[in-house]
């Protein structure tokens, strides 16, 4: 639940589905972990520079069939890695669930 600005003051709005909950007192709140979990591509990809494996895959943008590709744990420990794609043509990133 994150706080935002209501009518009548602030208010706790589900960051998932966007139910709101009561109105809060300012001094009641208080953030204690940063919800926000960013995925990030694997240091700084430019044209020459380029240390990641490459696979035969289409883009599903520009249908090119190349990538680099890297594995990242997205999820839980005990579940299967994420695989992502960045075109070598276009530079449009997606990923495969395993």
């Amino acid at each position: 639940m994150l706080p935002q600005k209501g009518e009548k003051g602030l208010i706790l709005v589900c960051g998932k589905c966007g139910n709101v909950v009561e109105e809060i007192e300012a001094d009641e709140y208080k953030l204690v972990k940063d919800v926000e979990a960013k995925i990030s591509e694997p240091g700084v990809i430019e044209d020459k520079q380029i240390n990641l494996p490459t696979a035969r895959v289409r883009c599903p943008k520009c249908e090119n069939n190349k990538a680099y590709w890297w594995i990242r744990q997205t999820r839980a420990g005990d579940e299967p890695s994420t695989r992502f794609y960045r075109c070598i043509a276009c530079g449009h990133v997606w990923r495969e669930y395993a």
